[in-house]
């Protein structure tokens, strides 16, 4: 039996000299944002937002990746599944702590929250009950708690699945897929109208959710892109990936970056056409100042740019083609993200001397993270050792040789009890 096609051979790849980044993101980036909070505390409250919409951005990317997985029947992304599970689990209780700092400046944020009479107000009093300051607590720990459900639940099957190999397992993993993707699109589309269009409450847009989605699982194919990368160079995943990981990875980023482009479009084409300017306000804001230049960084970064760069087959494999577009997309979305929260704070333009704020609460968020992540992964097996699509996911015939104890995967009792020792240190 042949071995499994992967990209082009790449010498092992040694981590240990990163080890200590998420440490010094974590020290610069809580030093900074302090003093942040000290020197500026409004900034400091729309900077914090922007980092905890980014990070959110990647851990709803990633459950929701999951939750496709399960709802497909997919077999390709078996190998990938564990660490979108860990990365999705990072909901609790990092993302419910970073949402701390939100939920104590909203008044900074929100504008709404000042106003008494909402009958002088009507897009306010249409948006009741959910523009109240009672509706903005609950709903947001209603999201963040299906959130948590859905993503330990997956994630306690698939380990359970790791251990009994049961078939109840898969169908558990199906049952929270299937109903897991209402809730998801319905609390997620809730969590960006309250914390994101809620700056400007007088705004409607039917298409903001989407929007959000799109972006955010854009961002996120392009990260799983590189974990998958690094844990196939330094062995991890080395034995269990075929090269059609990458290509399907790679194709859903071009997929994505498509589809994207269509929301925002469409979302933009539809306020333009009619002309309402209880709409047409929120881009015309964002065309003042050097709003201008950041709107077309978007067009041309977001869209044109990676679209021409995933067009052909044979780059998606190439690592040395797909790392800077994928650490692209990391840019990309910031601006997007920017975009969208700072005009209100800085309605003349991108506020640049700021940037180092943007930055600090972003690399705060992102090293105390990738702490989590790395502790997570290193303590369980680095993909599903029994799940049943593991042999179509590494190209092969089932049943197939075991990738640690070379038995076959239907017998996969000694391949579970090494498999948590090949995790990420």
């Amino acid at each position: 039996m042949s071995a499994p096609k992967q990209p082009s051979q790449t010498p092992t790849l040694d981590l240990s000299r990163w080890r200590n980044v998420p440490n010094l993101m974590m020290g610069i980036g809580g030093a900074g944002a302090l003093l942040g909070l000290i020197v500026n505390p409004t900034q400091f409250a729309h900077s914090w937002l922007l980092g905890f919409m980014f990070c959110l951005s990647l851990v709803m990317g990633a459950l929701f990746l999951v939750i496709v997985h399960h709802l497909f029947d997919a077999g390709w992304s078996v190998p990938i599944r564990r660490f979108c599970e860990h990365i999705a689990n990072l909901v609790f209780p990092w993302m419910v702590a970073f949402f701390v700092p939100i939920a104590l400046f909203a008044p900074k944020l929100y504008s709404w929250m000042d106003i008494k009479d909402r009958a002088g107000h009507p897009a306010l009093e249409a948006k009741y009950p959910l523009f109240t300051m009672g509706g903005f607590y609950l709903v947001s720990a209603l999201c963040f708690a299906v959130w948590w459900w859905l993503a330990k639940g997956l994630r306690d099957a698939s380990l359970e699945q790791d251990r009994t190999g049961a078939a109840e397992c898969t169908h558990r993993m199906r049952r929270y897929a299937g109903g897991g993707i209402v809730l998801f699109a319905f609390t997620l589309t809730l969590a960006v109208i309250l914390w994101m269009k809620g700056m400007m409450y007088e705004w409607f847009s039917t298409m903001y959710g989407v929007y959000y989605f799109a972006g955010s699982v854009w961002m996120t194919l392009g990260t799983v892109y590189l974990i998958t990368m690094v844990l196939k160079r330094n062995g991890t995943l080395a034995a269990v990936l075929h090269e059609h990981q990458f290509y399907f990875i790679g194709s859903l980023m071009f997929a994505f970056t498509v589809f994207y482009a269509y929301i925002h479009f469409s979302q933009y084409f539809i306020i333009w056409n009619a002309n309402v300017p209880e709409e047409t306000f929120w881009y015309v804001l964002r065309e003042q100042g050097t709003w201008w230049y950041v709107g077309m960084i978007i067009i041309f970064g977001h869209f044109f740019l990676p679209f021409l760069a995933l067009l052909r087959i044979d780059l998606k494999l190439t690592f040395w083609w797909m790392t800077p577009i994928c650490v692209w997309t990391w840019l990309m979305h910031y601006f997007d993200l920017s975009f969208n929260i700072m005009p209100t704070l800085h309605p003349d333009g991108f506020p640049l001397f700021w940037i180092w704020l943007d930055l600090a609460c972003l690399a705060l968020m992102v090293g105390l993270l990738t702490r989590a992540f790395l502790a997570n992964f290193a303590r369980h097996a680095p993909f599903p050792v029994k799940d049943p699509r593991l042999c179509e996911a590494m190209g092969l015939i089932a049943p197939c040789a075991s990738p640690i104890s070379g038995g076959e995967m239907d017998e996969t009792d000694e391949l579970a009890d090494a498999l948590p020792q090949t995790g990420a240190k």
